[in-house]
């Protein structure tokens, strides 16, 4: 008979009451049955079946039916509530109780934006579920916003865009306009940043930020042009790309370019005229306790990604 696979996240499970926290718990979290039957290890009729016998022993409708995407009621959202608190205090009581300089285990979830998590972060966790072999660490990769108790940790360039999680700053960096020397030699080289206007802008689609209003000066001096152009995609890598093809000016981070400078492929543009920090962060929930493995492995982080966005300039 299929079963549910138990999670390293979760709490080993002694009774089937205490199952069905960590199983409604995942279901709560995701955003249809079938990426809920995914994450359990099942298939989505075990689930289904699962769900339909939760219901009837608390007697209550916890999970709409029909909708495209999963939907609680109320008596799920509360219910949902209640659990990821105790499951919380569950996995805080483990990680207190145990060894403190005995090996990390369980896994840890990193969500990270598109360039970055391909090019630096994904080696960094490479390295360190080398180090230690009891952690499973699952990356996942995306230009979308955020995605609210999917993650354990997650890597973001720029602002935060949710002041109540946590953050920690694992390095430095700031965006910078550049071009290929070919497209500045065809358009001409901007002056100020409302030449900016008239240039052919290749814009970078993500998040939810305005994408189209490029940000200068500092905090006590910010300004800001509105570009336009006919280019634009959510892949930071594809923008690149098209701006070494001489189509346009791009905005990206200094990590990112700067081998391209050095090589003359790309020509900082209004070098003179500052840019907002656009600092690597590592961003947590607002509260609640903070498992060893995943406070290490930010510690690994601010470790190392310094160095490898060093070693990339």
């Amino acid at each position: 008979m299929e079963s549910l696979r138990h999670s390293a996240r979760s709490p080993v499970a002694t009774s089937a009451h205490e199952g069905d926290l960590y199983f409604f718990h995942v279901v709560a979290s995701s955003e249809t049955l079938t990426a809920a039957s995914r994450e359990l290890g099942c298939s989505l009729p075990v689930v289904s079946k699962r769900l339909s016998a939760l219901e009837r022993r608390l007697e209550v409708r916890l999970v709409q039916r029909g909708a495209r995407r999963l939907t609680l009621t109320s008596e799920g959202a509360l219910y949902a509530a209640r659990l990821a608190a105790i499951l919380e205090q569950i996995r805080a009581l483990e990680d207190t109780v145990s060894d403190k300089a005995g090996e990390l285990y369980g896994t840890v979830v990193v969500e990270a934006t598109l360039g970055i998590g391909r090019a630096h972060i994904a080696p960094l966790l490479g390295e360190f579920a080398a180090a230690h072999p009891g952690v499973h660490v699952r990356m996942q990769s995306s230009a979308l916003p955020l995605r609210r108790r999917e993650f354990d940790v997650a890597v973001h360039v720029g602002t935060p865009p949710d002041s109540t999680l946590r953050m920690r700053r694992l390095a430095r960096n700031r965006r910078v306009p550049c071009a290929a020397p070919s497209y500045l030699a065809e358009r001409g080289t901007p002056g100020r940043i409302e030449d900016l206007a008239d240039h052919d802008c290749i814009v970078l689609r993500e998040k939810e930020s305005d994408f189209a209003l490029w940000r200068f000066g500092d905090e006590d001096h910010p300004r800001h042009v509105r570009v336009d152009g006919s280019l634009s995609s959510n892949d930071g890598d594809v923008v690149t790309a098209w701006a070494l093809e001489g189509r346009g000016v791009i905005m990206r981070s200094e990590w990112q370019v700067q081998p391209h400078f050095d090589r003359g492929e790309l020509v900082h543009v209004l070098p003179h005229v500052p840019t907002p920090a656009a600092d690597v962060y590592a961003l947590l929930e607002g509260d609640g306790h903070v498992p060893r493995r995943v406070s290490a492995l930010i510690e690994h982080l601010v470790q190392r990604l310094p160095e490898r966005l060093d070693d990339a300039r």
